[in-house]
């Protein structure tokens, strides 16, 4: 069986620094003492950092120490931030109140915490007019800047204009 650690007599160190709730006096001790004290608690003698001089060791149930190295990863994992990026649809010739309509929608999406992705949609001869679209986006732009900042300025893409913004930070 593969370990991600090495234990107990695979560890290959002279000495090793001891330490963990289980020992009276942590240090440095000669591999053999070591292992000789995990054998009386019972417990594996476990490698946590190799790389330090002498190595790090610890006395613990093996088994018990992996479920907990899991438990903490996945706390971890958890507590990472997940960003959520919304799209947002514009037609180069989108009026005021359809304007309005969807400016609402990016200002929800950005208090949420999410990115917003803007673009406007070109279809067939309506790529004459990324001007309207430029000024459209950043219209969008300077109408958010109390609650986003461009993280990417309007750029053509195909038949598609795009537009980055995430939140400013909450004070």
């Amino acid at each position: 069986m593969e370990y991600p650690h090495k234990i107990n007599e695979l560890i290959r160190a002279e000495s090793i620094r001891l330490v963990g709730e289980n020992i009276e006096k942590p240090g440095v001790y000669s591999l053999r003492e070591a292992l000789k004290l995990a054998d009386e608690l019972e417990l594996d003698l476990i490698e946590i950092s190799p790389n330090a001089d002498p190595p790090v060791c610890r006395i613990a149930d093996y088994q018990k120490f992996l479920y907990q190295q899991k438990k903490k990863q996945k706390e971890m994992k958890s507590k990472a931030i997940k960003v959520v990026v919304k799209e947002i649809r514009f037609g180069p010739n989108t009026d005021e109140h359809d304007y309005n309509f969807k400016l609402k929608h990016a200002q929800k999406f950005l208090e949420e915490g999410a990115k917003l992705k803007a673009y406007v949609f070109f279809k067939g001869r309506t790529i004459l007019y990324k001007e309207k679209g430029e000024i459209l986006l950043l219209k969008l732009a300077q109408d958010l800047e109390e609650l986003g900042k461009v993280d990417q300025l309007p750029r053509l893409e195909g038949k598609r204009m795009i537009m980055m913004l995430s939140p400013k930070p909450k004070k």
